[in-house]
């Protein structure tokens, strides 16, 4: 069996991050404005979860990612508070339209959201890279 390295992970995360963004975009084509936003978040967690794995920083939990990020990489600065704002944002809606009856996103929210994101997971790859 193989074993698998730190490393492998970090990689594996970068790529299903870049391949849950092109699901939001192909989804927001079609207009299935919920199942977008979802692919949103996603890209951004696995990004997330790769920069806090680099670090050694552990999270078992959707809540803790967030918690972790946020301590780690908007509080100190190395993240702007406008980059943990939108993951905030996203993580709620995530959430929302997970659980939530009667949420329904439309175009004039998620169509600005791919930009957003797509900023965001730059600059979280960014710092995944350096």
């Amino acid at each position: 069996m193989k074993s698998w390295s730190k490393s492998d992970f970090i990689n594996y995360r970068i790529s299903k991050s870049h391949e849950t963004f092109n699901d939001a975009k192909l989804l927001a084509t079609n207009e299935r404005w919920n199942s977008s936003m979802n692919r949103l978040y996603y890209s951004s967690f696995h990004l997330i979860t790769a920069l806090l794995l680099k670090h050694q920083i552990k999270a078992e939990t959707h809540n803790g990612v967030r918690t972790q990020f946020f301590l780690n990489f908007i509080k100190t600065g190395i993240v702007d508070k406008e980059s943990g704002k939108l993951y905030a944002d996203l993580f709620e809606w995530r959430q929302e339209s997970d659980y939530a009856d009667f949420i329904e996103f439309d175009r004039e929210t998620v169509l600005p959201m791919l930009q957003q994101v797509e900023i965001l997971n730059k600059s979280i790859l960014s710092l995944i890279l350096k």
